[in-house]
């Protein structure tokens, strides 16, 4: 019997109404079916057990986020251990990432036959290096955005050790392909194909006119070295969201391809150039 994983965002399915619904439709068509809540862990839902999502993707074959894009971004660092293909069903606003939405619904049970097409998403490991030692290590499938609080920030950006750019401004977007279509598109980056492979290197507001967005190769090892920082100065790093880590003066940020990559299911309800045109803005 084949498994899967359902993952509702508290947030946005509070009454786990849709969890329920999608759980007994999956059941009904004899799959198995566990739960694991994102964003709210600790909250059993009535009716049915949650378990631990480590725990709930031993042996699964999919997984379905019920939510928007910030509960895959939470969830995709866990799941590319595991291999496990996910597909999203948005509950949310946007939606770029969650295939699905609530009027399309019963394509998880093809999805959950294995009737899907797979897409490998590339992501990016984050790392910062502090007095020669590993401070702090991440995986993002969207992006790692360096930035300065209230005031600008300098930046020097090098690829396999050369200088890139060096700059005065908010920040820096290190973006994969998957993330071009987010916060590194909003700053002027360029957008790119989901399946390709790529570092898209965009500043924020740089104080320079040369300043511009790069596509670097996938296995150059990106390095941003901020400088001048405190005396007022606040330089911080986020990754897909995930919270703010501040870099000092002498820190290394190294952003180099993962050998990790999510797996999406994509249903093959829109194309990656509808999807864009459609969440974006529609085409003149």
């Amino acid at each position: 019997m084949k498994k899967v994983v359902l993952c509702p965002n508290v947030q946005r399915d509070g009454g786990f109404s849709c969890t329920a619904q999608v759980k007994a439709m999956l059941e009904r068509a004899g799959f198995a079916v566990a739960v694991s809540p994102v964003c709210g862990e600790n909250y059993d839902p009535p009716g049915f057990e949650t378990l631990p999502l480590e725990r709930a993707l031993e042996g699964a074959d999919l997984l379905v986020t019920l939510g928007g894009d910030g509960t895959i971004l939470r969830i995709a660092p866990q799941v590319m251990v595991h291999g496990t293909p996910l597909v999203g069903v948005n509950l949310g606003h946007t939606g770029f990432l969650a295939e699905l939405d609530e009027s399309n619904m019963q394509l998880l049970v093809n999805a959950a036959a294995g009737e899907y097409d797979l897409t490998p998403r590339m992501m990016l490991d984050v790392e910062v290096m502090r007095d020669g030692k590993r401070a702090f290590f991440d995986t993002a499938l969207n992006d790692a955005v360096i930035s300065g609080i209230v005031q600008s920030v300098h930046l020097t950006v090098l690829g396999d050790g050369n200088r890139i750019l060096s700059f005065s401004g908010d920040g820096v977007i290190l973006a994969t392909p998957t993330g071009s279509t987010a916060y590194s598109m909003a700053a002027g980056g360029p957008l790119v194909e989901p399946g390709a492979e790529a570092i898209v290197m965009t500043p924020i507001c740089a104080h320079m006119l040369a300043a511009r967005s790069f596509v670097l190769s996938p296995e150059r090892n990106v390095a941003i070295i901020p400088a001048d920082v405190g005396e007022g100065r606040r330089c911080v790093l986020s990754v897909d969201g995930r919270g703010l880590t501040d870099l000092y003066d002498g820190d290394e940020l190294i952003v180099t391809k993962s050998r990790y990559k999510l797996l999406m299911a994509h249903l093959g309800t829109r194309s990656f150039y509808e999807t864009a045109f459609e969440k974006l803005g529609e085409r003149a």
